[in-house]
């Protein structure tokens, strides 16, 4: 099964499922035959923009908000993914370059894309690099600082 065929399989488990869990969710899936590990159905909500919201005073559960405009990162989770994954922050201009371990830069830009910052028009991810642009009036200088901060560099 392709990623994006099981990201919305995913999707439909979440709005029809309280999924309180990663296992869980890995174990729902296997009832529909898709087998992935707990690893990739991280990756594959993080993707998502899944979050974790409480229900009615009861556990927290995986939702995928409906709308972009609800899809922003909270600040905890982008510092933490900063933190987690970007290792090197350096600017030229408008140009901010995150540099991640291999495979991880899609993480970073997705967390940023999600976070809404006003000082960023965009980014772009490769394997283990992001660029973001800099909004022109912010500059590379001070976006690049602000990335450090959240990186934790």
């Amino acid at each position: 099964m392709a990623k994006n065929q099981r990201q919305h399989r995913i999707g439909k488990i979440l709005e029809n499922n309280v999924v309180t869990s990663q296992a869980q969710l890995v174990e729902l899936l296997a009832e529909e035959g898709i087998i992935a590990t707990q690893a990739t159905v991280s990756r594959d909500l993080e993707e998502l923009g899944a979050i974790k919201v409480r229900v009615s005073g009861r556990e927290s559960v995986y939702a995928v908000p409906e709308l972009p405009k609800d899809q922003a990162a909270p600040e905890e989770h982008l510092k933490r993914v900063m933190s987690d994954w970007v290792v090197e922050v350096t600017h030229s201009s408008v140009i901010v370059l995150l540099r991640t371990p291999p495979g991880c830069a899609h993480v970073v830009a997705s967390a940023l894309d999600r976070s809404q910052m006003k000082e960023i028009l965009g980014t772009v991810a490769g394997d283990d690099t992001v660029i973001v642009i800099a909004e022109e009036d912010h500059g590379g200088e001070n976006v690049a600082h602000m990335m450090r901060l959240l990186a934790g560099l």
